[in-house]
């Protein structure tokens, strides 16, 4: 069906009359006359009956207005909503996460980034924040929230928080009966420690494996899994440790074990808004960057915890 025809037909049914349509419509009466004519033998029925003033529609035209109708309301929807698109009141924001990062900041920052953007829709993927960038790059996500370097051409970085690597040791541990909490350690430290690690995938998993690579370190690994908060509280639990950032040092954990900032190590691996850098980032998604770091900034979350 053609888009002008169905208005134009729309508008004939709804006046009764060809030439009020025609004024309404700023065409000329035997131009439209002529349209009516071109529609009705190609579809080999007459639309309207003529013989009555007004004119009326026939049960072939009655069909068509409502298959016209229906396609006019799909296009003004249409137009409405790529509207709201360009002027960056609707749309879709797919945000990337980890586990333990989406709990400590969504329930601070979804319920302020709902009340000021309700046309915006939502999507949330948990993952490994090495995991992240791979998302990025196949176009699974819009925005990624990742600990990770600011390395790659391929993406545009906003630094949302800065961390410290280190290790966190429970009270029963070595570093920890040895040390005073918050002195620099070698990761040397954990060579004859019983181990908790992350899985592949975290970021602080990455700074593991390239470290006991480079030291030739093969400590005993007591648990491997994706939960930080599993990890953490078992290590502070059973006298383990345990490498991550200083922002999970926090609450019960950190009565019961010490955090020990890696010595000799340069941690260049911080919280970023990471997105593909052919890809302007709509106002929404940079609203949604400036409620995160305004949240960390003004919530007494673990990395403040820390540095006291």
């Amino acid at each position: 069906m053609n888009f002008r025809h169905a208005q134009y037909i729309s508008v004939i049914a709804e006046e009764g009359s060809i030439t009020a349509a025609a004024r309404r419509l700023h065409v000329s009466q035997p131009s439209l006359s002529q349209m009516i004519r071109q529609i009705e033998e190609e579809y080999g029925v007459a639309l309207f009956d003529r013989s009555t003033l007004p004119i009326r529609l026939t049960y072939a035209g009655e069909k068509y207005v409502e298959c016209a109708n229906t396609l006019l309301t799909a296009s003004r929807k249409l137009e409405n909503q790529l509207r709201d698109i360009r002027e960056e009141n609707s749309g879709r924001l797919r945000l990337g996460i980890s586990v333990q990062r989406s709990m400590m900041i969504l329930p601070a920052v979804l319920p302020v980034f709902r009340e000021r953007y309700p046309g915006i829709r939502l999507e949330i993927r948990e993952a490994g924040s090495a995991r992240l960038e791979e998302m990025l790059r196949l176009g699974e996500i819009d925005l990624g929230l990742a600990a990770v370097e600011s390395a790659s051409l391929d993406f545009s970085y906003s630094l949302i928080e800065k961390e410290t690597i280190g290790i966190l040791a429970g009270s029963g541990s070595g570093p920890a009966k040895k040390h005073k909490n918050g002195v620099p350690l070698s990761v040397l430290e954990l060579a004859k420690e019983q181990i908790v690690t992350l899985k592949p995938g975290h970021s602080v998993r990455v700074v593991q494996d390239s470290l006991f690579r480079k030291y030739a370190l093969k400590p005993y690994v007591l648990l491997e899994t994706d939960s930080m908060e599993v990890a953490r509280r078992v290590t502070s639990a059973v006298g383990a440790c345990m490498l991550c950032s200083d922002i999970y040092y926090y609450g019960a954990v950190k009565e019961s074990a010490k955090f020990f900032p890696l010595k000799d190590y340069r941690n260049e691996r911080h919280y970023y808004a990471i997105w593909r850098k052919d890809e302007d980032l709509p106002r929404y998604a940079e609203a949604f960057i400036t409620l995160l770091r305004d949240s960390l900034g003004n919530t007494p979350h673990a990395g403040k915890e820390a540095a006291k």
